[in-house]
């Protein structure tokens, strides 16, 4: 099996614990080069986590000629122009989410990945963490019968305990984010509803700021109607009471119920015979088991963890949640 070399583009929080060790953990791949337009926080990355080489220029570690994938964890602004740099010189490419801001930023990329013959992934992580899998395990098995419709709440104060406390919240700057907080929590929630029930038939949706304390949108609702019949409803929310914080999924069948939250470590179920609550540990870093089938499918040795085409569908559901009327 081939050797994945990795350099990093953008080595800030999300690469601390989540995902930029689990690099060094992995059959077959290696950490090579990490960037960071500051040069001083790239050396101080580059030492603390015993990386060889750092840059504070995107191009000069895709210049490296013993780097032959990159990891783009950036603000979402610059995911596309990175992207579509990297698959040109001929680099594999694992992208965070939000993918990009829009859809067809998307598209973009996805333009670019049938040009240039290289791979592109995307982090939707979740869907390869035990815990998500053993949702999807428990949905194919049909244990709570056929599925009547899913409620998400996404309920969170105006400074959520879930986003990482950084002295410049770019989160809540669309031009750099694409939106607000909705923008960063919302995909991995969404990816899990198209990872467990398929292809869209329709969406919509609404956002609005009612707080006025940013630029960023802080109320986002929206449906989605499934092929299969099964329909979503989301709401989330980042203006109520600390006693009104909720996290939470629940996905009713014609058996029963299954009940998690997406940042949290337990699951719930129960249909006319039993009833269970499994609590697991997540991975140390958490993006491994999905870094792990990015690194195979890289080599040949699998298909795609999470194409662009579907991250393509995840916004265009986006957008639409974000229209305004």
């Amino acid at each position: 099996m081939a050797g994945i070399n990795w350099g990093i583009i953008g080595c800030g929080d999300v690469t601390e614990l989540k995902s930029g060790p689990a690099f060094n953990k992995i059959a077959s791949s290696k950490l090579v080069a990490v960037m960071r337009r500051d040069a001083e926080k790239a050396a101080d990355y580059a030492v603390r986590h015993k990386v060889g080489k750092w840059y504070n220029d995107a191009g000069k570690l895709m210049d490296d000629e013993e780097i032959n994938a990159v990891y783009i964890a950036t603000p979402p602004a610059s995911h596309a122009p990175y992207a579509i740099d990297a698959l040109r010189r001929g680099l594999n490419v694992y992208v965070e989410k939000p993918v990009t801001r829009t859809a067809a930023e998307a598209r973009a990329i996805a333009d670019a990945v049938k040009q240039s013959g290289a791979k592109l992934t995307v982090a939707h992580y979740r869907r390869a963490v035990p815990m998500f899998l053993y949702v999807k395990d428990l949905l194919n098995r049909q244990v709570i019968g056929d599925i009547r419709t899913v409620q998400i709440r996404m309920w969170q104060s105006s400074r959520p305990e879930l986003i990482a406390d950084v002295r410049h919240q770019w989160r809540l700057d669309p031009d750099l984010s694409g939106g607000g907080y909705f923008h960063d929590l919302a995909p991995h929630q969404l990816d899990l509803m198209l990872y467990y029930f398929g292809e869209p038939q329709a969406y919509h949706g609404y956002a609005l700021n009612q707080s006025q304390q940013n630029k960023a949108d802080d109320h986002v609702c929206g449906q989605i109607v499934f092929k299969n019949k099964v329909v979503v409803n989301g709401s989330w929310c980042f203006n109520v009471t600390e006693k009104e914080i909720v996290d939470s999924c629940e996905i009713v069948g014609s058996k029963g119920k299954i009940t998690f939250p997406f940042f949290g470590k337990t699951v719930s179920w129960y249909n006319n015979t039993d009833n269970q609550t499994i609590t697991f540990e997540h991975p140390q870093h958490i993006q491994q088991p999905h870094i792990t089938n990015i690194v195979s499918y890289f080599n040949g040795g699998q298909s795609n963890p999470c194409s662009i085409e579907e991250a393509i569908v995840l916004m265009d559901i986006m957008d639409a949640f974000c229209t305004h009327n």
